[in-house]
């Protein structure tokens, strides 16, 4: 294991800001990441463990512990439809991979950027579809019991944008490799309003690979694709959640936007809550797409995304965080709850 010292973290990360890490190192096999918590435990070190870097906003200040890339690389092939998948793979090279192949239920997901490792984390999810769905299994190795895992999918406790790793017992596992069981041959799935639009008007046949390019085509047209030298593309993804409410809330939001029930964007969420469009609020509270703060603004393609315009800061981009979340807030009486992981 080689450690580096005062290595930038922001040139890793798709938003581009932070300041340095104190100690690195890259972890290609299981054994290293094992190595690396020891030494970090035995100096009394924080660490973190870093993948794509493209969830990730880094304080200004840094991080003063150990920062782990994850590198583990490899895709095995189990038959049937079932793939050992290495944390450190490119997900967007993945997808490509079993699209390719035919086999369904990542299709959806093409574009995003990042490791596989990060996926389940979050339990990431777009265009109609979650990683929920086709991961079996997850390898971690666990902190409190210095030991490698397996984990099902009912013990990850996938939620919306949630999971057993970063809710539920945060910073305990480092995941090293998924288990995905994807079908053979099925039918892409186009049930999301954008897709469903993108072949009504092209006309073309909604096969896996058709599916993906439309759902790349339409992250693109957002800013959500990453792009070299596209400044809408210098972000970390969606930078808000969309907030679950008690139905009820529904009525003081409509109520406050002096709108129809039905023109106000919202889905049913179960147990009496709905979910509302994050995107919206933050429009109707006075901040448009291409708004700009500084060197931080909001995408001129997509309301959630907030985006280093040049030279931003993480606190530029915070200062925006809490400007949007405060007119939110007071409009709309919603608590809009920030995506990406702060780190330092």
């Amino acid at each position: 294991m080689k450690i580096r010292e005062n290595v930038e973290l922001g040139p890793l990360t798709t938003l581009g800001v932070g300041g340095p890490a104190r100690y690195f190192t890259v972890a290609e096999i299981e054994m290293e990441i094992e190595e690396a918590v020891r030494w970090a435990t035995e100096r009394r070190l924080p660490l973190f463990v870093l993948g794509g870097g493209s969830n990730l906003l880094v304080s200004d200040a840094g991080f003063p512990g150990l920062v782990v890339q994850i590198a583990i690389r490899g895709v095995r092939d189990c038959g049937e439809g079932t793939f050992e998948v290495g944390a450190g793979e490119v997900w967007d090279e993945f997808v490509d991979r079993m699209v390719n192949m035919r086999m369904q239920g990542v299709e959806c997901l093409a574009g995003i950027p990042g490791s596989v490792g990060g996926t389940p984390v979050q339990n990431v999810g777009a265009y109609g579809q979650e990683v929920a769905e086709t991961i079996v299994r997850v390898r971690a190795f666990d902190r409190r019991t210095a030991e490698f895992v397996e984990l099902d999918r009912e013990a990850c406790n996938f939620r919306y944008r949630k999971s057993l790793f970063n809710t539920d017992e945060p910073e305990r596992y480092i995941v090293t490799r998924v288990d995905f069981r994807l079908h053979p041959n099925g039918q892409a799935q186009v049930t999301y309003g954008d897709v469903k639009r993108y072949f009504a008007e092209s006309m073309k046949v909604a096969d896996l690979t058709e599916v993906a390019r439309a759902v790349r085509r339409i992250r693109r047209n957002k800013g959500m694709l990453i792009v070299e030298g596209d400044r809408d593309c210098r972000s970390a993804g969606s930078f808000f959640k969309n907030p679950v409410v008690d139905s009820g809330k529904l009525d003081d939001v409509v109520a406050a936007a002096a709108a129809k029930h039905e023109t106000v964007p919202h889905w049913q969420a179960g147990d009496g809550e709905v979910k509302l469009s994050a995107a919206w609020l933050i429009e109707q509270a006075g901040f448009p797409k291409g708004f700009v703060d500084g060197a931080a603004g909001i995408s001129s393609r997509h309301t959630l995304a907030l985006v280093n315009l040049g030279g931003a800061t993480a606190a530029d981009i915070e200062r925006l965080q809490d400007r949007i979340q405060a007119g939110v807030r007071a409009k709309f009486g919603v608590t809009l709850e920030r995506e990406p992981v702060k780190l330092g």
